[in-house]
């Protein structure tokens, strides 16, 4: 009986903390609603460990990838292709920074924040685009 309640308790807790978990949608565009061309939107997501952000292939010739050298220490990159929809789970609080590989050059930049974090120091030394630091300097001044 108490190893029936015991195993029924942990697994109660570990579909408690999937049911909380949330799913952030996040659009590639040619076109955002504020008239930026090629732009993730959101360009920000406030997350919390193990939320999901998807990816959407809204327009055509877009993917989403990390930066190298501006992700935590201990998290894995991901890589999308280009036209595909792309869901990832984070697990690792941090800073991660993503890009679209073909529009990296033109901005086309976002940052996600998992956990109640800042920046970590040197997060924006990194060599990036102009364009692409001028975004992501915005998008840090949401954290």
């Amino acid at each position: 009986m108490i190893r029936t309640l015991a195993t029924g308790l942990a697994f109660a807790a570990l579909m408690g903390g999937a049911a909380f978990a949330e799913t952030f949608e996040v659009k590639m565009l040619n076109k955002g609603s504020d008239g930026e061309r090629m732009v993730f939107e959101p360009a920000f997501v406030q997350a919390a460990a193990g939320d999901t952000i998807k990816f959407i292939a809204t327009d055509k010739g877009h993917n989403a990838e990390t930066v190298e050298g501006m992700i935590p220490e201990s998290a894995a990159g991901f890589q999308g292709k280009i036209n595909e929809e792309l869901e990832i789970t984070l697990d690792t609080e941090g800073v991660y920074a993503v890009a679209c590989k073909p529009h990296y050059a033109m901005g086309m930049v976002m940052t996600i924040a998992v956990g109640d974090v800042d920046a970590p120091e040197g997060f924006l030394e990194v060599r990036v685009p102009a364009k692409a630091k001028a975004r992501f300097e915005d998008q840090l001044s949401n954290m």
